[in-house]
């Protein structure tokens, strides 16, 4: 390889691992809200320039913060970068469990079109004070407004300002600043400019101003459990810039909660109480017979089964009455009347098959009322259906048989 590769090579690999430089150190205090804003623009000096002319400018960047160490950041620091194009802000809360400890945040800036990295560290140094926490808090829901916008140094000043102008503290600040999506917000709508939501937290060493009381008036309380807006005279002094869910407002006065204790077991020595001797079970164990399992599984309702079987069969074939003695025992008459009705069923089956036969027997007396006798067809099985009427009268039935009637024997009838 030559040497000119080498250098080549070299030179990309350098632009490649990523840059520490000296650590920013910070100084917030306690119970007071924590920004920090990463900027873009002071990120891309560390990126050597791109070839094209215009297109540093648009070099889309994002970060990963992470406290040093760990794969994440403290449980009171919170990030946020809505695009590729924009600066990203960490911001939070500290409290004083926190005080006299830094923290060492890592930040690692991606360059998404050339990736290459640059690394920063920001060492978090949390003061704490006897004035914080403040002891009256006021919690409110801002609806059109997003964190990162909230969280602009300006916006968040017009909006303590309008605090201030109702409330008239001698000392005022912002605590904390939370995403409604963090609340179990849902994300809006991508229409006509819909925001999240942001719940902003503000302290002071007043009692809250009756203006901030009217929320919990009877009459606003009834407004709010039908979803209605309650009446609220200092509104107007927010509704320029911030639309607020006076319905969401929380008033704390941190002076009558009682902090809760909860009582835990002390905890032991790691060491298991004695049960007395240990007997474990003998390494010679004897195998256990199944026979017996298989018997009662398999052979008894197999037995079961064929004596239902035998039962079954017994009663299906052997207690049958047959067809002569079930002619015995049933009335001539009975029978007639069934074979007369097994003939028209036959009958009528041949003619749906063949139209043009002779005159269907099932129109006529099927067998004498007296003496039981089948009464022959009226028309013989050459005889020509053809030129005969639908419907016939008694002077057409010209071979109508006259049936016999029976007579009383006596002297007046001959």
């Amino acid at each position: 390889m030559s040497a000119a590769a080498v250098a080549v090579w070299l030179g990309s690999v350098v632009s490649i691992l990523s840059r520490s430089h000296a650590d920013r150190n910070v100084y917030p205090s306690a119970g007071v809200l924590f920004v920090h804003v990463l900027e873009r623009e002071y990120f891309k000096g560390e990126f050597p320039p791109y070839p094209k002319a215009g297109d540093a400018n648009s070099d889309p960047i994002t970060f990963n913060t992470n406290l040093k160490g760990y794969p994440d950041r403290p449980g009171w620091l919170r990030y946020i970068q809505r695009t590729q194009h924009s600066d990203g802000v960490l911001y939070g809360s500290p409290t004083a469990e926190n005080a006299g400890r830094p923290s060492v945040i890592e930040i690692t800036a991606y360059n998404r079109r050339t990736f290459e990295t640059a690394r920063h560290n920001l060492v978090i140094n949390i003061m704490g004070t006897e004035e914080f926490p403040l002891p009256y808090q006021a919690e409110f829901y801002i609806k059109n407004m997003n964190v990162e916008e909230m969280l602009a140094s300006e916006v968040l000043g017009d909006f303590l300002g309008a605090v201030k102008n109702i409330w008239q503290p001698d000392r005022l600040n912002a605590i904390n600043i939370t995403s409604a999506l963090d609340r179990g917000g849902r994300v809006p709508l991508p229409i006509n400019n819909l925001k999240e939501g942001v719940y902003v937290m503000v302290g002071a060493d007043v009692a809250f101003s009756s203006c901030l009381r009217e929320v919990e008036s009877p009459h606003n309380q009834q407004r709010c459990s039908q979803e209605m807006e309650p009446s609220i005279s200092c509104d107007k002094k927010f509704r320029a810039q911030f639309d607020i869910d006076w319905c969401k407002i929380s008033l704390v006065d941190i002076n009558r909660v009682f902090p809760v204790y909860i009582t835990r077991p002390e905890p032991g020595n790691g060491i298991l109480p004695e049960f007395g001797l240990y007997d474990p079970p003998s390494e010679t164990l004897m195998s256990r017979n199944y026979f017996s399992d298989f018997l009662i599984t398999l052979a008894v309702p197999s037995a079961v089964a064929v004596v239902l079987l035998f039962i079954l069969g017994y009663t299906m074939c052997c207690r049958r009455e047959g067809l002569e003695k079930r002619n015995m025992q049933t009335p001539d008459i009975q029978l007639v009347h069934h074979n007369s009705i097994q003939k028209s069923s036959k009958e009528l089956r041949s003619m749906s098959k063949n139209r043009e036969i002779s005159w269907p027997l099932s129109t006529l007396p099927v067998f004498n009322p007296v003496s039981g006798e089948v009464v022959p067809p009226l028309h013989p099985d050459n005889y020509e259906t053809t030129s005969m009427p639908l419907m016939q009268t008694q002077t057409n039935l010209q071979n109508q048989i006259t049936i016999p009637q029976q007579r009383p024997s006596g002297k007046w009838y001959s």
